[in-house]
């Protein structure tokens, strides 16, 4: 795997930045969908998006023109499109899941910074196009494509959602990730998509986003207005896996609640997330938790353990009405009141066309996950 350029401070990073509201070229995944879909998804959905993004949504909520201000740490070629984050027991990372089926981890070290190999799938070594020393993008859908990541910091095993291939793990070591999981009830993952485990119990909460459609289809999703996404578990002990919500319009990221009593769940296609209760008095129930201005991606905890979250918006809603502006919100925090309900507390715009799949807070700094960049970003909270 190349390695990207010395970077191992936000110092020097900022020597070699160019901002992330556009400056960098965006990458088109293979089998993207086609601009007459893209077309029909405006004509579809304006009428519901203008009405939302006329709306508005309070006064009490912070926008913040952060893009600008967002460093790109760049990844080798020919990877691109970092959708998901995570950092091990250690802290060590970011890892990413990326285009051609790898996961990348970042190493900080002052004398040869940059993205190594972490762990590939078995397609690497039975698919010639998925070769390591491949330099052209092979379809996704025949290499993998890794999207939600998460450690169990226990054991160190790390739990990846490949769109394709299903539940896959590989352990603190990396090399040779396994398929753990392709099917509950009887019916085959088709898109598997955010991952989350919970710390205690090792269990293993992940999202099917549909039964109809892969991720090279996403947005035929949204305009079916299909319904057969489903929320899932896999018990690390036992090995089996259940289907713990279905029915639900894209489920995509999840994230366990601090106190391990409930899940939160971005349902894309509604533009709002969810929380299923796990237990106590309402387990069993899910429940609309906060109603959001875009269309969600994965969602992860801020860290002053308030109970708050971070959503990654692939969207706006304002976006079929105005197009990409500097006042396009690419991600939010919502803050949660106990068992109430949640609001959005802070916008995050200025991003130009690249959206976002994912932002991680740690240690002071915001880190951003995206399909369609070459880069992961990074932004100093303190700069804001």
């Amino acid at each position: 795997m190349q390695r990207s350029r010395p970077a191992s401070s936000l110092a020097a990073l900022a020597r070699e930045r160019k901002l992330m509201a556009s400056s960098l070229p965006i990458v088109v995944e293979a089998k993207c969908p086609s601009a007459a879909i893209w077309s029909l998804l405006l004509v579809l959905l304006l009428p519901a998006m203008a009405a939302a993004a006329a709306a508005g949504h309070g006064e009490e909520m912070k926008s913040i023109y952060a893009g600008p201000k967002v460093l790109p740490v760049r990844l080798g070629r020919p990877a691109f499109g970092p959708e998901s984050l995570a950092f091990d027991h250690r802290g060590g990372g970011p890892y990413t899941g990326v285009s051609n089926g790898r996961v990348l981890r970042w190493r900080a070290d002052r004398r040869r910074p940059g993205w190594t190999e972490f762990a590939h799938n078995y397609k690497h070594a039975t698919v010639a196009e998925c070769a390591a020393k491949k330099k052209v993008v092979a379809p996704e859908s025949l290499c993998g494509r890794p999207l939600g990541l998460q450690f169990h910091r226990r054991t160190g095993d790390m739990y990846i959602a490949d769109a394709y291939l299903g539940l896959m793990r590989v352990g603190r070591r990396g090399g040779l990730a396994e398929v753990v999981a392709t099917e509950a009830g009887g019916v085959p993952f088709n898109f598997v998509n955010g991952v989350d485990v919970d710390q205690d119990t090792g269990d293993v909460y992940f999202t099917d986003s549909s039964t109809t459609y892969q991720r090279s289809d996403y947005l035929l999703v949204v305009l079916s207005g299909d319904a057969t996404g489903r929320l899932l578990r896999y018990e690390a002990r036992t090995g089996n896996v259940t289907v713990v919500k279905s029915g639900l319009a894209f489920p995509n990221g999840v994230a366990v609640s601090a106190d391990g009593t409930h899940l939160v769940v971005a349902e894309t296609a509604s533009c709002r997330l969810l929380r299923h209760w796990l237990r106590g008095s309402n387990a069993g129930a899910t429940e609309v938790l906060a109603e959001l201005p875009g269309y969600p991606d994965n969602v992860r905890p801020a860290e002053d353990g308030g109970g708050g979250y971070w959503v990654a918006l692939n969207r706006d809603k304002a976006w079929a009405v105005n197009g990409t502006t500097p006042a396009s919100v690419a991600a939010v925090r919502v803050v949660v009141a106990g068992a109430g309900g949640g609001k959005v507390a802070v916008e995050l715009c200025g991003f130009g066309a690249a959206t976002v799949s994912e932002v991680v807070e740690r240690n002071g700094s915001l880190w951003f996950g995206s399909v369609d960049t070459p880069y992961v970003g990074l932004l100093n909270l303190t700069s804001l």
